[in-house]
């Protein structure tokens, strides 16, 4: 290295002279801490000043689809954003429900699932849709024949989020569950299976939050606002469902730039 380098970037690990053997051999394995340092100097010696990455632009133009956005949430429909106490309540009732979720965790995660239940991997993402919404509501299917009607087929309608069911699921499952209906969401229309597990999701939730939860919630938070803006016919229950999502992730999750503001 030159010494007006070396100047700027002093040693961390100096290595005096030292005897080394006659036959030292930088291209073998060290024997002793003195040939290791003397290889690691000579090693960066020869590491050229600047380094010009090789990058294949094919590659890049396949991953151009990223959109991020810091924006917040919609307002609510005229008529339709929920009170702050109505906000307070709802606060209230899911920490009460993810304290009782935590105490009882192991007890849950004890219980015999049926034997109709086989949850999937945490990595199959169209096994999780599945699984969650159903086939009917992931293959569009509007109505149920006279013969489906009869019993409840989870395969059919999915699975609810149980308790015994949840809580088998690390934090990695959640997270990764989290962001499969998310992304289901960001491009199908709002479903109430689809509400119950994003609840239940939200429920399990470790906090503090780790990064890619956290920008998970605001996504979902965002998507909910959207909806809640597009929907046609203002059904009541349904804009309530999601001014609830929006109220957990702002005001639970303490994502204040995106809360309903009281009217």
């Amino acid at each position: 290295m030159e010494t007006g380098l070396e100047e700027l970037m002093p040693r961390l690990l100096p290595v005096d002279d030292c005897d080394l053997a006659e036959d030292f051999d930088p291209t073998v394995p060290p024997r002793t801490p003195q040939e290791y340092l003397k290889r690691v100097q000579i090693e960066a010696a020869r590491c050229p000043d600047v380094v010009v990455a090789q990058i294949d632009p094919r590659k890049l133009r396949k991953k151009q689809t990223v959109n991020i956005s810091i924006s917040g949430c919609q307002p609510a429909p005229e008529g339709y954003s929920p009170t702050l106490k109505w906000q307070q309540q709802q606060v209230a009732n899911f920490s009460a429900v993810r304290q009782s979720l935590n105490k009882h965790r192991n007890h849950w995660r004890s219980q015999h699932l049926d034997s109709n239940v086989t949850m999937p991997k945490s990595e199959d993402e169209e096994g999780w849709k599945k699984f969650c919404l159903g086939e009917r509501v992931y293959s569009e299917i509007d109505t149920l024949s006279d013969a489906e009607n009869l019993g409840i087929d989870y395969i059919k309608v999915g699975f609810p989020p149980l308790l015994s069911i949840v809580s088998r699921m690390n934090q990695a499952t959640v997270t990764s569950v989290l962001e499969y209906l998310i992304s289901w969401f960001g491009e199908k229309k709002f479903t109430p299976e689809l509400g119950r597990w994003l609840y239940a999701l939200l429920a399990c939730l470790e906090k503090p939050l780790l990064p890619e939860a956290h920008s998970l919630i605001r996504q979902l938070a965002r998507r909910c606002s959207e909806v809640r803006v597009l929907e046609e016919n203002k059904n009541e229950e349904q804009i309530s469902a999601l001014n609830l999502l929006i109220c957990l992730v702002s005001r639970y999750f303490d994502q204040r730039d995106l809360a309903d503001e009281p009217s």
